[in-house]
């Protein structure tokens, strides 16, 4: 079996007679079994519903009647509802809970004939950098020993990495799709806030959540908005912008030239690894001789990122999470000997370390004595943050900047100390800040031969020119 990077190549064969969907899902569910065991990407896998499918499809391809993701077999990570089926967001406090429902991105999918094989490993409740916060073990990056996946959703990384699917979908609330994309030598895109319906997306920080695709191609990301964005009466947050077909490119000779403003803080920051800085000057060197401009810029406010978006989201989380106690659904204490006791305990054996910390912090920034003092601070800096990010792209197409500071690191190497682990978000907060739309394109490898990621983020809604100009840089 071919190792597959796009979609339309994989329905070119079918068609032709070369291989079957059934095939496809075969093969699979083969790399599943050899490779899970090491790499835990997938908490489950759907094998006889996915081959019930796959025979659907070839059914389908000879009628006629294929739809636009028939032949794409994809994961979906843990924090996105699929009627029955299991959905714990990686936390004990959900072990076994079956959705009732399914996100209405999962079932576009669906609904376009994308074949699902599993659900997907991830930092629990999308809470981590790393993928080493799951209840159900970390997840291993494929590309070097021992090394992290990037997170939250590492597993649906990996499993695009590893070649146990085409493609993924995952949940991006400060670069959850793009650190592990850029760590795993993949494409990772965030798209608009708004842009997808969030209806079935186990919340952790809402007005920074995101679903967005994780591919091995540029084209196939565009292929996978096109399905899932747009309107939808579950979702009332939702945008009714009308959704562009994001996946036809037009052909690369006749791409445009951009002005790019590249963020001069990031290029230049002490802690960038050297060969990831060193791959960020190749590029934008490479970008200026393709004819477009390039241009360092300025953004002072960049301090002030990380402790804008951990005090938000926090918060966010304090009050979204509030609803796992242990009454209606998931996980229940057996030591209670009343109600209060039966709260406490309930939550403190079912989350993890980092979701209390994070519930925690929330709790205290949004306490009377501290409201003011930290909450109503950082929604007046994010404000101040988007206003200049808006600024920035009136005057240039694109912002850009390495994904992250570094390439994945050991396992273990930023778990005992949570700050550099919160570092490692540098880059990737800012698009979740301000709704704006994001994109990780791989550009290389270190000396340890481990992916290097390169971010372009785009105005809102932009995602039509964002993909186009993605495309140029990863064909």
């Amino acid at each position: 079996m071919k190792n597959y990077i796009k979609l339309k190549d994989i329905q070119a064969d079918i068609q032709a007679g070369e291989v079957t969907c059934r095939a496809l899902v075969e093969y699979y569910l083969k790399n599943i079994a050899e490779k899970n065991g090491k790499l835990n990407a997938f908490l489950q896998v759907f094998d006889q519903e996915a081959l019930a499918k796959a025979d659907e499809i070839d059914q389908k391809f000879r009628q006629g009647t294929a739809g636009k993701l028939a032949g794409m077999v994809v994961g979906i990570k843990d924090l996105l509802c699929y009627k029955g089926h299991v959905s714990s967001a990686g936390s004990k406090i959900l072990e076994g809970f079956e959705s009732q429902f399914t996100a209405t991105a999962v079932q576009r999918l669906l609904e376009a004939d994308a074949i699902i094989i599993g659900s997907q490993n991830c930092d629990e409740f999308g809470m981590g950098s790393t993928n080493e916060n799951s209840a159900y073990g970390a997840c291993l990056n494929a590309a070097g020993e021992n090394r992290v996946a990037g997170g939250s959703s590492g597993g649906s990384a990996v499993a695009v990495q590893a070649d146990m699917c085409l493609a993924s979908l995952g949940t991006d609330t400060g670069g959850s799709v793009r650190m592990p994309a850029g760590f795993c030598g993949l494409v990772g895109l965030k798209p608009t806030y708004t842009r997808v319906s969030r209806w079935g997306l186990i919340a952790y920080a809402s007005s920074f959540d995101c679903i967005g695709p994780i591919t091995k191609s540029v084209e196939d990301a565009a292929l996978l908005l096109e399905v899932i964005a747009g309107a939808d009466t579950q979702d009332s947050t939702v945008s009714n912008e009308p959704v562009p077909a994001y996946a036809a490119f037009a052909p690369l000779a006749q791409s445009p030239k951009y002005r790019i403003g590249y963020l001069k803080e990031a290029v230049e920051s002490t802690g960038l690894q050297a060969e990831v800085k060193a791959a960020t000057v190749a590029k934008l060197a490479w970008l200026e001789a393709q004819g477009h401009t390039v241009e360092a810029v300025d953004f002072p406010l960049i301090k002030y990122f990380l402790p804008t978006y951990y005090i938000l989201t926090t918060a966010e989380a304090s009050s979204n999470l509030s609803r796992f106690d242990g009454v209606k659904y998931g996980y229940r204490t057996a030591q209670a000997s009343d109600l209060i006791t039966m709260y406490k305990k309930t939550r403190a054996e079912g989350f993890g370390k980092e979701v209390r910390r994070r519930i925690m912090l929330g709790t205290f920034v949004l306490s009377a004595s501290y409201y003011d003092a930290y909450y109503t601070k950082a929604q007046k800096v994010r404000r101040l943050i988007k206003d200049y990010t808006d600024q920035l792209l009136q005057k240039y197409d694109f912002l850009v900047c390495p994904t992250t500071p570094t390439t994945a690191y050991k396992m273990g190497e930023k778990t005992e100390d949570p700050i550099q682990m919160y570092l490692g978000d540098l880059f990737t907060v800012q698009a979740n800040v301000v709704g704006l739309p994001a994109i990780s394109v791989p550009n290389g490898l270190d000396n340890d031969g481990m992916p290097i990621g390169f971010q372009v983020m785009a105005g809102a809604f932009q995602e039509e020119a964002l993909l186009a100009f993605a495309h140029s840089l990863h064909p």
